[in-house]
């Protein structure tokens, strides 16, 4: 049985002290890197966000997201060039559960065809667990978890 490939979530914090173009080529260039090793599944421009704390002296970022799948070269190769690119105030890989279906993109990757975008239906079991709210006691989710004996 062969195994579907691995989902990763690219999210970039980019430094808005930086100007349009340089945020805009830092994308660019981890568009490219992922289209270069791997495929580039859904992207998102999540616009300027409060920071939930300050980083460096700043309050506010600006949020991309980039979907995609690739060999772990890729993502290593996406880590040391993020790491060292200035205009970069955060970066994070995550590996999504298998199973995980990418998120419908709001500005399409220029090389994709809009046929291959996943409807509206697929895309909502993958946002479907983001909306159960945790638990505010670990503990009761814990008891609430456990069978009840008579």
């Amino acid at each position: 049985m062969a195994h579907a490939k691995p989902i990763y979530d690219l999210t970039l914090l980019l430094d808005l002290g930086a100007d349009d173009e340089s945020r805009a080529k830092i994308v660019s260039d981890a568009r490219s890197a992922i289209e270069g090793e791997g495929e580039l599944l859904a992207e998102q421009a999540w616009g300027t966000r409060q920071l939930a704390y300050e980083i460096d002296h700043r309050e506010a970022a600006e949020y991309h997201l980039l979907q995609f799948s690739g060999p772990p070269s890729l993502i290593g190769a996406l880590e040391h060039s993020l790491r060292i690119t200035d205009g970069v105030i955060r970066h994070r890989v995550i590996k999504l559960p298998p199973g995980s279906t990418a998120v419908v993109s709001s500005t399409a990757p220029p090389s994709a065809p809009a046929s291959t975008a996943a409807p509206a239906s697929t895309a909502a079991p993958a946002s479907a667990p983001a909306t159960v709210p945790p638990a505010a006691d670990p503990a009761a989710a814990e008891d609430a978890a456990e069978p009840v004996t008579a």
